[in-house]
């Protein structure tokens, strides 16, 4: 079928036109069923009604991916304990992500303070990437550039670029200025949508997104080197995701290494192509985009992280793929001259 589009259209009447087995990673962030005001959708149906519709279309989701493709659903703990025992029955619980994301109080209870992304894969020995995201710092890089975790006198034998990510992620922040939002309720951070996809497809994969919104998901695979199908029933959120994707030139790319960047620098890579573990050695793929790297017989140990700096042709395009978007007056979004903070939200 033709990809690299968005489809105007109801999700569970274009799951009935695309074969079995079609997509490497299928991803679903529906409506919560919180009255968010979404633009063609009434998001308030009675509990029932909202329970069994997303089983029509998580059984949908399941069907259209791969064998050995993956699953993720974005929602709110409420309803991803109700999907897992549904899901449980197509397919293999891998994790629960929980994304450190805080709301607004809500009275009588304890405050939000995550959302949930379950996933799943079709076969039980599907295999996922080991991904890696750089050290928490001091924000103000010029005139420190300290970690901020205590290691215990042990800072001479940490990975020179990061900790392997678990399943709490806690570095990744919700869209929070309006300026660089699209007229979406319910609008996910680009970076978010790049580890998914760097944590389960390969170049030229496939991914699936069946409540496309304004595409955010789909600018993620495009810019990893993955082929892309949007279902959107907005047509307004159609025509926004349209306009990005159309502007959406740069590959998240250096070299041949694939990445996720965020705040002038990458936020995201993978194991693999970082470290040899037969060799246990740095691969020199990843040691050519930094300048001086230290010259070491260990190869991990006593490498000074805080002198680690890309070299300049690869910050300038990481400092271009995180240049903040501006809102256009059709409520799409363009990129700022200048470069900020790069608190994207796409």
């Amino acid at each position: 079928m033709e990809l690299d589009r968005v489809i105007h259209g109801d999700c569970l009447d274009e799951f009935a036109k695309i074969d079995d087995n079609t997509f490497d990673m299928t991803f679903a962030d529906p409506p919560f069923n919180l009255n968010k005001a979404y633009s063609e959708y009434k998001d308030a149906k009675g509990e029932t009604e909202y329970y069994h519709w997303c089983q029509d279309w998580i059984y949908e989701m399941i069907r259209v991916t791969m064998p050995t493709g993956s699953i993720f659903l974005h929602n709110i703990p409420k309803w991803l304990t109700q999907f897992t025992c549904y899901m449980e029955d197509y397919a293999w619980f891998r994790h629960w992500i929980s994304w450190d994301a805080p709301s607004g109080p809500m009275g009588n209870s304890l405050q939000p303070a995550h959302y949930g992304i379950l996933y799943y894969t079709k076969e039980s020995d599907t295999k996922a990437h080991e991904l890696r995201m750089p050290h928490k710092r001091c924000r103000d890089s010029k005139s420190c550039n300290l970690l901020l975790k205590d290691y215990g006198g042990k800072k001479d034998t940490i990975h020179p670029f990061g900790p392997l990510i678990s399943d709490v992620w806690t570095d990744i922040h919700r869209c929070k200025h309006d300026r660089y939002k699209d007229n979406h309720p319910c609008q996910l951070p680009i970076h978010l949508m790049e580890r998914l996809v760097l944590l389960c497809t390969e170049e030229g994969g496939s991914v699936l997104d069946c409540f496309a919104g304004t595409g955010t998901s789909l600018i993620a695979a495009k810019r990893l080197g993955r082929k892309y199908l949007g279902i959107e029933q907005s047509q307004e959120y159609v025509d926004i995701a349209e306009n990005k994707l159309e502007f959406e030139k740069t590959p998240s790319r250096l070299d041949n290494i694939w990445v996720s960047c965020y705040l002038k620098r990458i936020h995201t890579a993978r194991e693999e192509d970082i470290y040899d573990k037969k060799s246990k050695t740095f691969r020199d793929e990843w040691k050519a985009l930094y300048e001086d790297w230290p010259n070491t017989g260990d190869k991990r140990k006593k490498l000074n992280t805080a002198t680690l700096k890309l070299k300049p042709k690869y910050q300038k395009l990481v400092s271009e793929l995180c240049k903040p978007r501006k809102k256009e007056s059709n409520g799409a979004t363009k990129k700022n001259v200048s470069v900020d903070n790069g608190g994207e939200c796409l």
